[in-house]
């Protein structure tokens, strides 16, 4: 039994799937969110929110089956069967028809917040993360499909990540696939597949292609495989023949958007369907050229399926190559019929949507965000016999000019070598040191920690090191505090 037991203690534990966040994941997060945020807002997006739970009947069937199996299940005061929301999509859709009279078509609106799905647990996979969506409501145009993708490649530009051609050669730190379902579906019947069901077996074994490889999808489409941990995993149970055309499809392949639609137009059946869906991708690779939106930031990719049921049109999805553990950080696409859930008469509807943590991960392990990001710009700090009121008050100055100050006030006995190493593990670029004698002469001692850090680097002898300890740090008059603090500051752009 251990020792908190027997105190009657409760152990301190998350639930299984879900995590805290400490202040260094916060402040990636909030970088993060900044960015994306400025870009939706170019694009005329304005923000919303919603509850966490919905009514029960209002999720259930909107995703698939596999989605209504992941939902937390839940029953309010009232024995009202409610749960937590999987998606914000479905949630918008409910809006839409709530408020009809109130919002105006077209609409486009961003919505940040957490989602909950009760899915097996796992590497970068928790039952509660964060989606930020955008979505646009009232407009049929694939002319707004073309749009989403371009905000999806201006976030990517925005983070940092760049493509770029060099020889010929294509160097891509990031890529937004699209495709359209009604290609799939005109794929589809053309293999003589009619029945509704087996589309979606059909397009949700196609959607796990970049995680299982070729290989296990053809098993998959057929009598079904064993996975890696030894369960089986039932197949669709298509023939050899109709397996063959659905694998030549999605492995078209080509240098331009123009080029795959034309190869998909070869090898597709010449019916109403395939027509229209053709004409369609042709439309919106004009409207892409038009938002000067290039061959590299987004390509046509037959294979995308994209795996919730309520997809009816064009569909997209980002990845970044050099964090393919990851998968998909961003994907979305049009959903026409999903409002009509809620109210007779259409609306259609498009958009997208960024998982925040795997986005936030996958940006760190291609090393375009950093962990280490400057949550507060100084801490004030001060010798022994240095009185509260005065560190109080540099506080109170620093602050006053826009400037984020931590205050060390322990009532522990604490050193000023382990006042610096707590600034220093909480990555402040600026130390403010108070001693007794400096302020007697009306001064105070501004450190440029980073400075310290870096001239320490190395170094192996005890005195050597202790010089250096004082590097960066500099003693000024007490009323130019603030001023040399900036100054400091400037020099790493804070």
């Amino acid at each position: 039994m251990s020792l908190a037991n027997v105190k009657g203690l409760v152990t301190p534990q998350t639930p299984k799937g879900f995590q805290d966040y400490l202040p260094e994941q916060m402040a990636v997060r909030d970088v993060l969110i900044d960015k994306i945020k400025k870009v939706y807002q170019r694009y005329g997006f304005v923000e919303i929110d919603t509850p966490i739970l919905e009514y029960l009947v209002t999720l259930i069937g909107t995703g698939g089956e596999e989605t209504n199996k992941q939902m937390f299940r839940l029953e309010s005061p009232e024995r009202e069967a409610v749960a937590l929301r999987f998606d914000l999509t479905v949630p918008f859709a409910r809006v839409l028809a709530q408020y009809r009279d109130k919002i105006k078509l077209p609409f486009r609106r961003y919505h940040i917040g957490p989602v909950f799905r009760a899915d097996k647990p796992g590497p970068g996979r928790f039952r509660q993360f964060v989606q930020v969506d955008i979505d646009v409501a009232g407009a049929a145009s694939v002319a707004v499909d073309a749009e989403m993708v371009a905000a999806m490649c201006d976030v990517m530009h925005s983070v940092g990540l760049v493509n770029t051609e060099v020889n010929g050669k294509r160097v891509q730190e990031f890529q937004v696939k699209v495709n359209d379902r009604k290609l799939l579906d005109a794929m589809l019947y053309g293999c003589g597949i009619e029945d509704t069901e087996r589309h979606r077996q059909v397009l949700r074994v196609v959607d796990k292609l970049q995680k299982v490889g070729m290989d296990n999808i053809r098993k998959e489409l057929g009598e079904g495989r064993i996975d890696e941990s030894g369960d089986p995993i039932k197949g669709v149970g298509l023939d050899a023949r109709t397996i063959g055309k659905v694998v030549d499809f999605i492995s078209i392949k080509a240098d331009s958007r123009a080029a795959v639609t034309e190869a998909v137009a070869q090898i597709l059946p010449k019916t109403e369907l395939s027509d229209a869906a053709i004409a369609e991708m042709r439309e919106l690779a004009a409207y892409l050229d038009s938002l000067c939106v290039s061959e590299l930031d987004a390509a046509f990719d037959p294979s995308l399926a994209r795996g919730l049921d309520y997809y009816t049109g064009p569909v997209y999805e980002a990845v970044l190559p050099g964090a393919p553990e990851c998968g998909s950080v961003m994907g979305g696409g049009r959903y026409d019929g999903l409002v009509q859930r809620f109210l007779d008469t259409p609306i259609p509807a498009t958009g997208a949507s960024i998982g925040l943590d795997r986005f936030a991960e996958a940006l760190i392990r291609c090393g375009k965000i950093d962990e280490n990001a400057v949550l507060t710009k100084v801490m004030v700090v001060s010798t022994p016999g240095v009185p509260y009121t005065e560190l109080l008050r540099a506080a109170a100055e620093l602050r006053a000019a826009g400037i984020s100050t931590d205050v060390h006030i322990s009532e522990e006995k604490c050193g000023l070598r382990d006042k610096l190493a707590l600034a220093n593990a909480r990555v402040i670029p600026v130390a403010v040191i108070l001693g007794e004698s400096e302020l007697a002469q009306g001064q105070v001692n501004v450190k440029d920690l980073r400075a310290g850090l870096e001239q320490r680097k190395g170094l192996q002898d005890r005195e050597e090191f202790r010089k250096a300890g004082k590097v960066g740090q500099v003693t000024v008059d007490r009323a130019k505090l603030v001023a040399a603090v900036q100054e400091v500051l400037a020099k790493y752009g804070l």
